[in-house]
């Protein structure tokens, strides 16, 4: 059976638009935490001849980040900043209840330095390291809409497809090939027909579903969630009591890749199914591996200095009684995951042969599971997808990364499981069934309510708006040289407006003031360049100084101007 493993890397723009908490420290972060160890990983499995084929999504405005100098300069200054912190521990230590913490603290100082060495060797271009995995064929990178939009809740078609074929233009630039796979963002989809999220809105009596969108811009699957393709219903395993497709009912199972019903054309877009059982043992803090009570506790700091010096210890524990970390406990403590989890995957593989009841589900706990065995085999066209937020791994579950690593090295020691890119699963076993996929994602709820609530239901109005007139002023604005400049910095604005994180953080209830402010910042913006460029405008002039101001602060997309083009020309971005 295959299994496919896929991560998907995202942050909004930050660059120049602050540090600390919520600016580029926010990117700085993630390159510590994750994309840098994922990259030693990967190295380091490379040495060992250990194979990982890891589908691996790198969002366009996340890659233009990754490939900046401006990038570069603020990750420096970040390690500088975290390893002075390192050098005044000692002095912030001694002579407090914590002064036993100072081996951990040097420990923060020799992970630190190897991570800068590492990023130095990249010459600060991670977006490259991550190319250069793929041109080795050791990974699949895929792509994502350009600044990860909200696809179902956009109101003009034309916007959809500058999002999705602006993304696989930005991903070819970068990287060097067109991707085969596209992660829709939030795993949010609707199928075609009326559209009107908001009583009084804008109403549309029969709008194409995403897979549409997604076929024309010429991708060949994206990743849903279990109930998308359940159809709201619980579906049932293969093996499981009643579990066949007798009588002519139908049923969905999450182990196998669909042909999404709807999707037209000679190269038909494929839905990955996540599963449920397996991906819960990974994200879950409650029921899954990173609740272990030896892995870093992500919530308990200590300031001045902000290192983190403590385990998440007994289960529900205060963080006044949070003991001290033990990295090598940690490690140790991965590898047993690791080898549950492959026994995991085992016998999922076995009960999708047509082994009876659901088993497998043993808990953060349950790490002696000897070597799966398959006495049933499963279909030849069975696979278990399982995606995640790659910044699950090592920014909130430090040890995540060593656990993705051993991963690999124990799927290489079992023949029931074979790991492989989403790609190659559907090379060598295209989908022989279609599925009419529901509306969802993989958002709370499992609907659109993260991002259209009575919190964030402001946001859209305006949001359309900008949208209608940037449509109706492309067509001349684009016969009029004098007003590309203008134009092409009017849709960046609207694009980063676009991204669904402002949506998210509003509903969080986290820092709502960032994302409020970073909304309405890029919307006004937009709107007055946009304003700009009607027939009646007197202040062209003003926009153009505008637009390079703004050009210089979000330095993305270089080539926008062709893909607005494309797009007002009714032409795929394909």
């Amino acid at each position: 059976m295959d299994f496919v493993f896929a991560l998907h890397s995202h942050l909004p723009y930050v660059l120049n638009h602050g540090r600390w908490p919520h600016g580029s420290d926010w990117i700085c972060e993630a390159a510590i935490d994750t994309y840098l160890p994922l990259l030693a990983q990967l190295e380091q499995l490379e040495r060992d001849q250990i194979a990982t084929p890891l589908t691996i999504g790198i969002t366009p405005i996340l890659a233009n980040q990754l490939a900046s100098p401006v990038f570069r300069d603020e990750q420096e200054a970040y390690f500088a900043q975290r390893l002075k912190t390192c050098g005044e521990a000692a002095e912030s230590l001694a002579g407090t209840g914590d002064a036993h913490l100072l081996p951990l603290a040097r420990y923060w100082e020799r992970h630190l330095l190897e991570l800068r060495d590492r990023f130095r060797k990249y010459n600060g271009d991670l977006a490259a390291a991550f190319r250069h995995h793929e041109e080795a064929g050791r990974v699949e990178l895929i792509s994502c809409a350009a600044t990860h939009g909200f696809l179902p809740l956009l109101s003009r078609d034309e916007s959809i497809r500058l999002q999705l074929g602006l993304g696989r233009a930005e991903h070819r630039r970068i990287f060097g090939r067109d991707p085969d796979g596209l992660w829709l963002p939030e795993c949010a989809y609707r199928p075609r027909g009326p559209w009107q999220p908001i009583p009084g809105g804008p109403a549309i009596p029969d709008r194409a579903g995403i897979e549409e969108f997604v076929t024309e811009a010429g991708y060949r699957y994206f990743f849903v969630d279990s109930h998308l393709a359940a159809a709201g219903h619980a579906f049932r395993l293969y093996g499981a009591s009643g579990g066949s497709a007798e009588g002519g009912e139908i049923v969905n199972s999450p182990y196998r890749a669909y042909r999404v019903a709807g999707s037209q054309g000679p190269t038909p877009v494929n839905a990955f199914v996540r599963d449920p059982v397996s991906s819960r043992q990974v994200w879950s803090r409650q029921e899954g591996y990173p609740g272990d009570e030896w892995y870093l506790e992500f919530h308990k700091i200590r300031w001045p200095g902000g290192l983190k010096y403590w385990r998440v210890s007994a289960p529900g524990s205060d963080l006044g009684d949070k003991q001290p970390y033990n990295p090598e406990q940690a490690r140790h403590r991965a590898g047993d995951h690791a080898r549950h989890f492959v026994s995991l995957l085992g016998r999922i593989a076995a009960q999708a042969g047509g082994q009876g009841g659901q088993g497998g589900q043993g808990g953060q706990h349950a790490v002696q599971g000897g070597p799966a065995s398959a006495p049933s085999a499963a279909p030849a066209s069975s696979v278990i997808a399982v995606p995640f937020d790659t910044e699950l791994f090592g920014h909130w579950w430090y040890e995540g990364v060593d656990f993705l690593g051993q991963v690999y090295r124990e799927l290489g020691r079992q023949a029931v499981v074979t790991p492989v890119t989403a790609r190659d699963h559907l090379r060598q076993l295209p989908a022989d069934r279609a599925v009419h996929l529901t509306t969802g994602s993989w958002g709370a709820n499992g609907d659109f309510s993260m991002w259209l609530n009575p919190g964030t239901e402001w946001t859209w109005p305006r949001l359309w708006a900008i949208e209608a007139t940037f449509w109706d002023a492309a067509p001349s604005a684009l016969a009029a040289p004098a007003q590309h400049l203008v134009l092409a910095q009017a849709a960046r604005e609207m694009l980063l407006a676009m991204a669904s994180d402002w949506q998210f953080i509003i509903s969080t209830g986290a820092v709502t003031d960032y994302a409020v402010k970073r909304f309405t910042e890029h919307c006004s913006d937009a709107e007055f360049l946009i304003s700009a460029l009607m027939p009646d405008a007197t202040h062209l002039s003003a926009a153009q100084s505008r637009a390079a101001e703004l050009w210089e602060r979000d330095h993305v997309f270089p080539e926008i101007l062709g893909a607005i083009k494309l797009v007002s020309d009714g032409k795929a971005l394909s």
